[in-house]
């Protein structure tokens, strides 16, 4: 989640956007964790399954990013 929220800083763009607007391909997000692409694809799915990413897709590439109202929301209802 830190990473991807100044992605620019984290990742290079991907060969077929050249912008974060949509997010950053999930094979960097796995490439950067060292982990295998299960295990990130499985933390990213819950991830976004309870709102704090938003996918987009880009033909066979998915891209993630920070969904930062809910992330917003989740900090405000911590600190109640």
């Amino acid at each position: 989640m830190e990473w991807l929220k100044e992605p620019a800083m984290n990742f290079p763009p991907h060969e077929t956007l050249k912008h974060f607007n949509d997010g950053v391909c999930v094979t960097y997000i796995q490439e950067k964790a060292g982990l295998s692409q299960s295990t990130i694809s499985t933390y990213l799915t819950n991830m976004e399954k309870c709102g704090l990413l938003i996918s987009t897709r880009h033909g066979k590439w998915s891209y993630l990013k920070r969904n930062e109202q809910v992330i917003e929301e989740y900090c405000q209802f911590l600190k109640q």
